[in-house]
């Protein structure tokens, strides 16, 4: 499989249906990509880098290249400029500093998909394992977890060996299809797809009837769309465990409740900034009752087990965020988008625009996360009760 050609096939479809904006026309996708590997030595997916020339650019796409993630498109993310060679110098210095054991190959990992980490290895064995730009080592494998457990928001666990089987086979077969799909269609036109361009790829598809494509909201200061100015801002978690910390600060601050991450950690028993710690699994419901008591009851929280697209997409249109818990992370949720119709015999895009906390004190915007290839084990709503 062709990473990058397949890379540029799924952008420059999501730009010429107008799911990727107008910022991410003319960027080109970079030949090389790094490969990011799961816990128990398999690659999982190729981070490849979206710029200009002689310009960086803070945006790159995972390109899945283990079958078992669900579909080519893993995600399209902004506000980090990814530049392999630097992070490993970075990571290289950071290892000196904590005076590692002598090693001789560094990969990337994704020790909690999709939190990444720089693994030190000696003759195939770890030596040191540190977190993507906070350098943290991450702990060593914990005891077993309690069946049904999730991890820990920092901790590592393999993508592939937690993962259900049947939830691997399932996704398999759909990530197969797709490639299948993709390989045959390019296999009949002779385009570069290497540059994101919605006119390109026009001429790439040909003369179709000009009908709604997909639907896609974001949140807007109010529901009438007309009125509509950016409203929803991203919070880097403070520490690296203080992701739902972070999470409740952007629905609060979304609400006008501001509080520091501080405050917020206080609430719901995650520590001090020097001693910080994650929230239980069994205190998940803590963040229903945080959000109702920070805006003093005129917001209604709850909490549902069972995550699906609809209720996203239910969510956002009443211009509403949600916060989602996947396994070991906590994010918020601020828009979706979802093509109307097949085209090229492709299976249609479902995608939810992802404001992650990760990387600590930064934060990235996923625009947009493939739902079929992602795990959500919770989501959080509010709404307002009182007037």
């Amino acid at each position: 499989m062709d990473y990058r050609k397949i890379a540029g096939a799924e952008l420059n479809l999501l730009r010429f249906l107008g799911v990727l904006p107008e910022t991410f026309e003319g960027l080109r996708v970079a030949a090389a990509g790094t490969p990011v590997y799961d816990l128990n030595g398999e690659e999982l997916f190729r981070r490849i880098p979206l710029g200009r020339q002689r310009q960086e650019t803070p945006a790159f796409v995972d390109i899945a290249v283990h079958p078992a993630l669900g579909g080519p498109l893993v995600a399209v993310s902004q506000g980090i400029v990814w530049d392999e060679k630097a992070l490993l110098e970075a990571a290289q210095l950071a290892a000196r500093k904590r005076k590692v054991k002598p090693y001789d190959t560094m990969r990337f990992v994704a020790y909690s998909v999709p939190k990444v980490a720089v693994q030190f290895l000696a003759n195939g064995q770890e030596v040191l394992m540190l977190e993507l730009l906070t350098w943290i080592p991450v702990p060593p494998p914990r005891r077993e977890r309690l069946k049904d457990e999730p991890p820990a928001n920092f901790e590592r666990w393999s993508f592939l060996e937690e993962t259900p089987r049947a939830t691997l086979r399932r996704r398999a077969k759909s990530f197969e299809e797709r490639v299948a799909q993709w390989e045959t269609v390019l296999s009949q036109r002779d385009i570069r797809l290497d540059v994101i361009s919605a006119e390109r790829f026009a001429i790439f598809v040909g003369p179709i009837e000009p009908i709604q494509f997909f639907e896609s909201r974001e949140l807007h200061y109010s529901k009438r769309n007309s009125d509509h100015v950016p409203c929803y801002e991203l919070r880097g978690q403070e520490t690296n465990v203080w992701c739902v910390g972070a999470s409740v600060q952007m629905v609060l601050d979304f609400y006008r409740y501001e509080y520091t991450q501080v405050r917020l950690a206080q609430e719901l028993g995650l520590g001090t900034l020097a001693n910080p710690n994650g929230l239980p699994y069994s205190q998940d419901g803590l963040v229903v009752t945080v959000l109702e008591n920070m805006s003093s009851q005129a917001l209604d929280a709850a909490m549902n087990t069972s995550p699906n697209f609809n209720e996203f997409r239910t969510e956002i249109l009443a211009n509403r965020p949600l916060i989602s818990f996947i396994p070991g992370h906590s994010r918020t949720v601020a828009g979706y988008t979802r093509q109307n119709i097949v085209l090229l015999g492709m299976t249609p895009f479902r995608g939810l625009l992802v404001y992650d906390p990760w990387p600590p004190n930064a934060g990235v915007i996923t625009r947009w996360e493939n739902f079929d290839t992602q795990t959500y084990r919770r989501t959080f709503t509010a709404r307002v009760t009182l007037v």
